[in-house]
C-alpha cells in the first residue's frame, strides 16, 4: 500500500492551451481552482428566479375561482406544486452558500416586470384578477406562456455568462427548468388553441386533399402547379432529412418483405432490392423554394403566376375556370412579375440564375453567365414568350414596381428592390457591400431606378440608385432605423438598408415603402427622384414587408413578415400585434398609426403563417382588403375604420404535412375582375368568389365588379378606381347607409323605390324624365344630409348623390 508521503512527491500539473507549456501547481492552488462553485451571476439568477416563480404561484392561485374548465384547474395545480418546489430548492441553494434571499413581502412584482423577461406587469395582474370565464382562461394562458418563455430567456442569459453555472447542482437545475418549461409551453399552447371555436382550428393535413374551412366565400377552382413546376418524386418539398428517413424506412420494409418471401433462400435480399424507389440523383437537390409559386400579375384575360422556376401564363377569360396557356422555365427566384403591354418583367435574385435561363445553375463565385436583376420577356405570343432584355443589378431583384410609362418617350420607369447579398465587383463593376461610412457608393441603403424602352427592351438600364434612407440634415446614407430592439418586450427590427416592397400610386404621385426597419411615404412627382416625405417605425414589427394604399390614398396598410414567412407565427401564444398588419392614416403628409390586424384563428406549429401580400377589393364606400397569410389561408378584412379592422370572410386549409412544417400556403391573394385569385406556394392556383353575408351585401359584391378600367393589375402598383353609374352601385351605398343608420327608414325606402324604377327604365333602354327628375331631387337632398354626418357616411352620401345625377342624365 502506498503512503501519503508517496503521493505528496507527485507534481500537480495544469496543461496550457495547445502549444503552451504546462505549469506545476502547489496544493493550495489546485484546491482553490476546484473550489470555484458559484458566481455573482449565479446568485442573482437564483434570487431573480425566486421572484419570477412566485408570480407564477400568485397567478395559479387565481384560477380556481375564475375558470369553469377542469383542465385549467389541473394546470394551475401543477404550476403551483412545481414552482413552490423549485422556490424551496432555490432558497436552500442560497442559504447553503450564505447568500441573501430576495424580499417577497408586499407587491414584489412592482418593477420586477421591467427587469425580468416574461413577468406580467402590475396592470396585467390586476386585469387578470378582474377577469373570469373564457376571458380569464385566455389571458392566463397567454401571460403564463410568456412567463415561461421569460424563464427560458433568463436561463439562456445565465449560461452565456463566463464563469457561471459551473456548480453541477445549479447546472442540472437550469436543465430541468428548460425541459419542464418547454413542455408546459407546448401544453398551454395546445390548450389555448383548443379553446378557440374558430372552424379553422385543427384542420387535418394534406397536400391537395387537406381539410378546409370557409366563410362567406366560394372556392370556384383549384389548379395544381403544372408539370415541370414540381419535383414528381417530392411534390410538396419535404426536407432531405425527411426524405432520407423515409427511404431508410421503405428499404427496411422491403428487406423484411423480401426476407419473408425468401425465407429459405440463402442468398436473401440483393443490394438492388434494398434501393429506394426515389431517384437519388434528383432527390439530392434541396427542395426549399425551388418550385414555389410566388406573385401574380393580370392583364385583360390573362394571369401570369410567378415561380422560383419561371412563370406560368393562364387564360382567365372564363373566370372560374383558368386554362394554362404556357409554362416558361427560367430559374432564379423569386420570380415576381409585372405586365406592361406586351412586356413581362420578372425579378431574379438567386445566385443560380443564368443569363440563358439554364437549369444547371452556376458554381463559380464570379461568372459572366450569372444573372441577377430584372428579366424582360416579350409575351406578344402568349404561347411562346421570349427573353428580350436583361438589367443586371448589384443585389439582384427581390421585387420591383412599375412607376410610370410608357409616356411620349416610350419608356417605362421601374423601381427595383434588391435584398440579397451584394455581388462581387469582379462580376459586376461598381458593386460594393461596404458600410456607407467606408464607401459612400455602397450598394446598400439604395433602390435602383431602371429605364426600359418599350420598343428596345434590350437597352434597358439603371439610370440612378438613390440613397432614399439618407438623413436630410447630415447626409448620412444610413439615416433611418439602425437595427435592434425598441426596449423590453419589443421586437428586434432589422436595420433599414433596403426596401422589400415599394407600392406606387402614380395618379396620386405617392408611394409607400416597406423598408425592413421602417415604413416610408414617398413623393414620386418626379418618378426619377423619389423623395421621402415621412418615415415611421413600430416596436411590434420585425421586418416591414409590403404596403397597400386604400383607394383614396388616405391610408396605408403595412405588413410585418416576422420570421421571414417560413415560421409558424400565428400560434395561439404569439402576440396579435407581431407578424400582423399595421394600419396608418395619412394626415397632412404624415403617417399616423391607427391599429393592428391579425387573423383571429390560431394556427398550428406545422403551418408557416404571417402577414403577406394582398389587394384592395373595390367595394364603393368601404376599404376592404383580401390578404394572404401563407398557411393561415386568406382573410378578407374591412378597415374602413382603420382603428377597428374586422374580418368579414376567410378560407383556410389544414397543414401540408402532419409531421413537419413544410413551407406553403398563399403567397398572394388578389382581387381581379370580380374574383379572388390565390397563388399557393405548393398547391397551385385557387379562384374564389365572395358570397353575400351579414358583412357584405349582394349589391356591394356586384358593385365591386362595376369599376371603370381595371384591366391591369401588377403587384406594387395601384390605380385609383371609379365606378360605373349603375343601380347596383347606388344600391351598395344605400345598403351601407342603412347599415350605419345614417338615413331614416323612410328615406331608405324612397331611394330603393326610385332606384327600382330607374333600373327598369335603364334595362328597357328607354328614357324616363319623371324618374330622372326624382333621382335629381333625391341627389340634392343627399347633399344636404352629408353636412351633418360623420366623415365616412358623408362621403357615401355625396358619392351616392353623384351616381344618381349620372343615372338621371342617362334617363333624360
Amino acid at each position: 500500500m502506498l503512503s501519503a508521503q508517496a503521493y505528496a512527491q507527485v507534481p500537480i500539473i495544469q496543461p496550457g492551451a495547445p502549444g503552451q507549456t504546462s505549469r506545476q501547481l502547489d496544493v493550495d492552488e489546485a484546491s482553490n481552482l476546484a473550489a470555484t462553485r458559484f458566481s455573482a451571476a449565479d446568485v442573482t439568477f437564483m434570487q431573480d428566479m425566486i421572484v419570477h416563480h412566485q408570480q407564477a404561484v400568485d397567478m395559479a392561485a387565481l384560477v380556481a375561482d375564475r375558470t369553469a374548465r377542469n383542465e385549467m384547474i389541473e394546470l394551475s395545480r401543477r404550476i403551483d406544486l412545481s414552482q413552490k418546489d423549485e422556490i424551496a430548492f432555490m432558497k436552500g441553494w442560497l442559504q447553503d452558500r450564505d447568500q441573501p434571499l430576495p424580499e417577497l413581502k408586499g407587491d414584489h412584482h412592482e418593477g420586477a416586470h421591467a427587469t425580468m423577461e416574461g413577468m406580467a406587469s402590475p396592470a396585467q395582474m390586476k386585469e387578470l384578477a378582474a377577469s373570469e370565464g373564457a376571458d380569464f382562461d385566455n389571458m392566463f394562458l397567454q401571460l403564463m406562456i410568456k412567463h415561461h418563455e421569460g424563464a427560458l430567456s433568463m436561463v439562456g442569459a445565465l449560461l452565456k455568462k463566463p464563469g457561471s453555472a459551473y456548480d453541477p447542482v445549479l447546472f442540472e437545475f437550469t436543465t430541468d427548468i428548460t425541459n419542464d418549461q418547454k413542455a408546459e409551453i407546448t401544453r398551454m399552447t395546445a390548450m389555448l388553441t383548443g379553446f378557440s371555436a374558430d372552424p379553422r382550428v385543427g384542420l387535418s393535413a394534406g397536400y391537395l386533399d387537406a381539410e378546409t374551412a370557409i366563410s362567406n366565400l366560394e372556392l370556384l377552382a383549384s389548379l395544381p402547379r403544372p408539370e415541370g413546376f414540381y419535383d414528381p418524386q417530392n411534390p410538396i418539398g419535404l426536407s432531405l432529412k425527411r426524405l432520407e428517413a423515409e427511404d431508410k424506412e421503405k428499404a427496411g420494409e422491403k428487406a423484411k418483405d423480401k426476407a419473408a418471401e425468401k425465407k429459405d433462400d440463402a442468398e436473401g435480399e440483393t443490394e438492388e432490392d434494398a434501393k429506394p424507389d426515389r431517384d437519388e440523383s434528383k432527390s439530392s437537390r434541396a427542395p426549399f423554394l425551388s418550385f414555389s409559386n410566388t406573385d401574380i400579375a393580370f392583364a385583360g384575360d390573362i394571369a401570369v403566376v410567378g415561380n422560383y422556376h419561371g412563370f406560368n401564363i393562364y387564360d382567365i377569360s372564363k373566370g372560374d375556370a383558368p386554362e394554362l396557356m404556357s409554362s416558361v422555365v427560367c430559374p432564379g427566384g423569386q420570380g415576381d412579375v409585372s405586365i406592361a403591354g406586351n412586356l413581362l418583367i420578372t425579378s431574379v435574385e438567386q445566385t443560380r440564375g443564368r443569363v440563358d435561363c439554364g437549369l444547371q445553375g452556376i458554381a463559380e463565385k464570379v461568372s459572366e453567365d450569372r444573372f441577377r436583376g430584372l428579366r424582360i420577356f416579350d409575351i406578344s405570343d402568349l404561347r411562346m414568350p421570349k427573353q428580350v432584355g436583361l438589367v443586371q443589378t448589384c443585389r439582384g431583384s427581390h421585387t420591383h414596381s412599375i412607376v410610370s410609362g410608357p409616356g411620349e418617350d416610350g419608356k417605362l420607369i421601374v423601381y427595383n428592390s434588391g435584398t440579397s447579398s451584394v455581388r462581387d465587383a469582379k462580376e459586376l463593376a461598381g458593386c460594393s457591400d461596404k458600410s456607407p461610412y467606408e464607401d459612400e457608393q455602397t450598394a446598400l441603403f439604395r433602390i435602383d431606378v431602371i429605364e426600359i424602352p418599350v420598343d428596345r427592351p434590350q437597352d434597358a438600364r439603371i439610370i440612378d440608385s438613390p440613397a432614399v434612407f439618407a438623413d436630410p440634415e447630415s447626409g448620412v446614407i444610413a439615416g433611418l432605423w439602425q437595427g435592434g430592439d425598441h426596449g423590453p418586450e419589443t421586437q428586434t427590427t432589422r436595420a433599414t438598408d433596403q426596401c422589400h416592397d415599394i407600392t406606387v400610386f402614380p395618379e396620386l404621385k405617392i408611394a409607400a415603402g416597406a423598408c425592413s426597419g421602417n415604413g416610408i411615404l414617398f413623393d414620386i412627382s418626379d418618378p426619377l427622384k423619389p423623395t421621402r416625405i415621412d418615415a415611421v417605425k413600430d416596436s411590434s414589427f420585425a421586418y416591414w414587408h409590403s404596403a397597400t394604399f386604400n383607394n383614396d390614398g388616405t391610408k396605408v396598410l403595412f405588413t410585418d413578415e416576422w420570421g421571414g414567412g417560413a415560421r409558424p407565427r400565428c400560434q395561439a401564444s404569439d402576440p396579435m400585434t407581431w407578424g400582423a398588419d399595421a394600419l396608418y392614416d395619412i394626415v397632412d403628409q404624415k403617417l399616423v398609426f391607427r391599429g393592428y390586424y391579425k387573423i383571429p384563428a390560431p394556427q398550428s406549429d406545422k403551418e408557416n403563417c404571417v402577414a403577406h401580400n394582398g389587394s384592395i377589393i373595390p367595394v364603393p364606400g368601404r376599404d376592404i382588403y383580401v390578404q394572404a397569410w401563407y398557411q393561415g389561408g386568406l382573410s378578407v378584412m374591412d378597415f374602413t375604420d382603420s382603428a377597428n379592422p374586422v374580418e368579414i370572410a376567410y378560407f383556410d386549409r389544414g397543414p401540408i404535412d402532419e409531421k413537419d412544417l413544410v413551407l406553403g400556403g398563399y403567397w398572394s391573394t388578389y382581387w381581379f375582375n370580380g374574383l379572388i385569385y390565390g397563388s399557393a406556394i405548393v398547391r397551385g392556383l385557387d379562384v374564389l368568389a365572395l358570397e353575400p353575408s351579414e358583412y357584405l351585401t349582394e349589391n356591394e359584391i356586384k358593385a365591386a365588379s362595376l369599376t371603370k378600367g381595371g384591366e391591369l393589375f401588377n403587384p406594387q402598383q395601384q390605380f385609383q378606381i371609379s365606378w360605373q353609374a349603375e343601380p347596383a352601385v347606388a344600391h351598395a351605398y344605400v345598403d351601407q347607409l342603412q347599415r350605419s343608420k345614417a338615413l331614416a327608414d323612410n328615406r331608405i325606402a324612397d331611394l330603393r323605390e326610385a332606384l327600382a324604377r330607374a333600373d327598369q327604365s335603364l334595362s328597357d333602354g328607354s328614357g324616363d324624365k319623371a324618374v330622372a327628375g326624382e333621382l335629381l331631387a333625391l341627389s340634392a337632398s343627399l347633399q344636404q344630409d352629408g353636412a351633418s354626418r360623420d366623415a365616412v357616411d358623408q362621403k357615401r352620401l355625396l358619392a351616392l348623390s353623384d351616381v344618381l345625377q349620372e343615372m338621371a342624365t342617362r334617363l333624360r
